[in-house]
């Protein structure tokens, strides 16, 4: 059941990030636009009611500005996502896991989630509160943690 919620979700993920990729596409703002416009000249469209022209034109409207802020959004996302990329990857004691991580899926965020968490808690309980940290300090705690274990068991 678990491994089946697993696929589900990274397929719906997959469909998410494809569905971003065309609704922000330039070739889909042009057939909304060749839509719009088929709509507009269609005759039913002059010959009802004034208010039902206004209506079905801010639905024009709002239709084209969906493409546009999906096109606007992506762009934005992309360069946070480079930006925040090359500070990681430039700091020091930052984890390179963290570069990229918008490719994860949401199982893997949320196991991230909880070593910043851990990491948090370390921070509150070590003496030097401004010390840097990163999540491989809590990575290779566990890591040292399951080593002893395998080796108490041995």
């Amino acid at each position: 059941m678990n491994s089946f919620y697993r696929n589900l979700e990274k397929k719906f993920e997959k469909f998410a990030e494809a569905a971003l990729r065309v609704y922000g596409n330039s070739l889909t703002f042009i057939v909304a636009i060749i839509l719009v416009m088929i709509f507009l000249a269609n005759k039913k469209f002059y010959k009802q009611d004034f208010h039902d022209c206004i209506r079905d034109i801010i639905l024009c409207i709002t239709f084209l500005s969906f493409f546009i802020i999906q096109k606007a959004f992506n762009k934005y996302s992309t360069v946070i996502h480079l930006k925040m990329n090359e500070l990681v990857a430039s700091h020091d004691n930052a984890s390179n896991r963290m570069v990229n991580i918008e490719q994860k899926t949401e199982l893997e965020l949320q196991e991230l989630a909880r070593h910043y968490s851990d990491l948090a808690n370390m921070a509150k309980s070590s003496n030097n509160i401004r010390a840097p940290h990163s999540i491989e300090n809590i990575l290779d705690a566990q890591h040292a943690t399951a080593q002893e274990k395998k080796e108490n068991i041995n």
